[in-house]
């Protein structure tokens, strides 16, 4: 069973409003409005002097569990949303695998799934490690992207991005004594109950046709609420079960909209991060669990629902039930 060992998130301390954002993204006095009033949003992360190379670094030196296991680590995966993040002839992947001391891993990058290629990863990290048969052998995600332009930090009429990171140490099994705790037979961390992901290969244009805006706005909490029931059915729970929802941070309304569909309380969905951070690209559900892991919110045993919704587009949801890694303190 494919199991998050550990996460590490690196979130930029400087904070920059939106407004402030307005004339570069081609944002009018209306149109601010609807992102501060209605989406929720305020401001975003950056990091203006930190290169893609420094925040994926950033993200995984805070992994607790990768110091001293680099050794161990088979595979770098990195989860991009945009597939062209450098210039020619640079790669931040490789140049922060280098850095971490994993250049004898196999390092790629995967963007099929756009913003949620990070959920894709994880599980396509731990199928790689069940069929290779090391039960020692690990693999890491890294997440997050610079939003390096207008069109890079601007989805239009939906949010604004930010240049948070995360990075995911993945086994491919979990702890054999259940599911609070770890043992000496298999690395502590929180296993994949689930994972359901749906692709609606006719909204593939970005931005979209006017034609297919409409249609997509109605499919969008449709399908997404498919997708979370998927998972949460196949992880053999009723979504009154769940303990926390850790979202992609795209806006408030559509949460708002997806829980009334749900019928699913919005209280239990974590939206801390939508006004100071902005959308993280992939790592948004990842930063969440490591901040949330922090603020006492996920007990040893509590299931947990990761979302991500990728330009198109692509639908992902993942169930994995919390255990604290063997350094941490349990909430």
């Amino acid at each position: 069973m494919t199991t998050l060992v550990d996460v590490g998130a690196h979130v930029p301390a400087t904070r920059v409003p939106i407004r402030d954002l307005a004339d570069e993204l081609g944002l009018d006095h209306l149109e601010l409005g609807v992102f501060e009033r209605f989406f929720g949003l305020r401001e975003v992360c950056t990091a203006p002097h930190q290169s893609l190379t420094d925040l994926l670094v950033a993200a995984a030196r805070a992994v607790p569990g990768l110091a001293g296991n680099e050794h161990r680590v088979r595979y770098v995966l990195g989860a991009r949303t945009i597939a062209t993040v450098a210039p020619v002839g640079v790669n931040p992947l490789h140049d922060a695998a280098d850095r971490l001391g994993l250049d004898h891993a196999v390092v790629w990058t995967l963007t099929q799934h756009a913003c949620a290629s990070a959920l894709l990863a994880v599980d396509v990290a731990g199928r790689l490690l069940a069929a290779d048969g090391d039960p020692d052998a690990l693999a890491l995600v890294l997440t997050g992207e610079k939003a390096f332009s207008p069109g890079s930090r601007l989805i239009e009429g939906t949010t604004i991005m930010g240049e948070g990171t995360a990075a995911v140490l993945v086994a491919a099994s979990g702890p054999a004594s259940g599911p609070a705790g770890g043992s000496a037979d298999g690395p502590t961390g929180s296993p994949v109950l689930s994972y359901a992901t749906r692709t609606l290969g006719e909204y593939h244009q970005v931005p979209l046709p006017e034609d297919l805006a409409g249609p997509f706005g109605v499919a969008y909490t449709e399908v997404l609420a498919e997708v979370v029931l998927e998972a949460v059915e196949r992880a053999g729970l009723a979504l009154d079960d769940l303990a926390l929802v850790l979202p992609h941070n795209v806006n408030r309304v559509s949460w708002r909209r997806l829980c009334s569909r749900l019928g699913l309380p919005i209280a239990r969905v974590r939206l801390d991060d939508v006004p100071v951070t902005g959308h993280c690209f992939g790592a948004d559900s990842f930063i969440g669990y490591a901040a949330a892991r922090a603020e006492g919110r996920l007990r040893p045993g509590d299931p947990f629902l990761m979302v991500a919704v990728g330009l198109g587009a692509t639908f992902s949801a993942m169930v994995l039930r919390y255990a604290p890694h063997e350094t941490e303190e349990p909430a």
